[in-house]
């Protein structure tokens, strides 16, 4: 599903510094679909949020996007350092 892709890159190319330095990985299983975000050492704040309300609310898009798509499986989005 690129659209879930595209969906994830758009906001974190949107609230980066560095939208050259964000990278997206997917990894699936039978139950659970990952979609791994990594991304400039100095962007991972602001894509944190306070209290993490950003990738939060990323991770509850998502999600509605998901079940919106027809997708089945658990969606999450990881950060990686």
């Amino acid at each position: 599903m690129a659209d879930l892709r595209a969906l994830v890159l758009t906001v974190a190319r949107g609230l980066a510094d560095h939208p050259d330095d964000v990278r997206l990985e997917e990894t699936e299983s039978p139950d659970e679909r990952v979609l791994e975000l990594s991304m400039a050492q100095d962007d991972l704040g602001r894509m944190i949020g306070r209290e993490g309300r950003v990738i939060k609310a990323l991770r509850t898009l998502v999600s509605v996007a998901a079940a919106k798509a027809g997708e089945t499986r658990r969606v999450d989005v990881a950060l990686e350092d």
